[in-house]
């Protein structure tokens, strides 16, 4: 079989548990060698992170140091337009070639709002959806023409995944973690623990940053 790759972007404003886990269940669950780990660009008017874009990624980079299934690619912080999946995925496809197995790693919360997304209809031209559970999230589609295109396209043999560079949905079995990075930076602000929630690494960068503090 080839080398599954997965793509897993995210703000990460900070990296926590809540990301790294459920993807290594994932990982574990398909054979999946490789997470690049695709911190957002985002542009100047939506809310900003509290940390910066070299933050972020210097926290990414803590975070994974001794995890040898990720790696990080900034390529979505170099540009000043919004990070569209579909061109970070275009991108990527030209780089690997027309048939390397390529996944995009989403939240079971972006599968049910997918419609929303730019071009959505493009993306499975160009990689397998890899799902993880959310906690309190439907599993089901709210229209019969989303769940018809849902089921059409659904997998359960991960053969699929590593012989054919696109084209299907797997929904993983992952654990669900009930972390936010909203109730991380919350804890922070008012000066409670958190070492349950994300890397001792990433504790330590934020102390000496000096992030998430009023």
């Amino acid at each position: 079989m080839s080398e599954l790759h997965a793509l897993f972007g995210g703000t990460f404003d900070p990296i926590h548990f809540g990301h790294l886990r459920p993807v290594e269940a994932l990982a574990q669950q398909t054979g999946l060698q490789r997470v690049t780990l695709l911190p957002n660009n985002v542009p100047p008017h939506r809310p900003q992170p509290e940390a910066t874009a070299a933050q972020r990624v210097a926290m990414l980079r803590c975070a994974i140091r001794d995890l040898p299934l990720f790696d990080v690619d900034t390529r979505e912080l170099q540009r000043d337009t919004p990070s569209w999946t579909v061109t970070t995925l275009e991108s990527w496809r030209a780089e690997r070639g027309a048939t390397q197995p390529l996944g995009f790693i989403i939240g079971q919360d972006s599968l049910l709002s997918l419609a929303k997304w730019h071009r959505w209809q493009d993306l499975l031209s160009l990689c397998h959806l890899l799902v993880c559970q959310r906690p309190g999230y439907a599993t089901r589609f709210d229209t019969p023409a989303m769940q018809h295109w849902l089921d059409r396209h659904v997998t359960r043999d991960i053969r699929q995944l590593h012989e054919q560079p696109a084209g299907h949905i797997w929904l993983a079995d992952t654990p669900l973690y009930d972390i936010s990075a909203t109730e991380i930076r919350r804890r922070r602000h008012q000066n409670q623990p958190c070492g349950d929630l994300l890397p001792a690494s990433v504790i330590d960068y934020i102390d000496r940053e000096g992030l998430y503090r009023d």
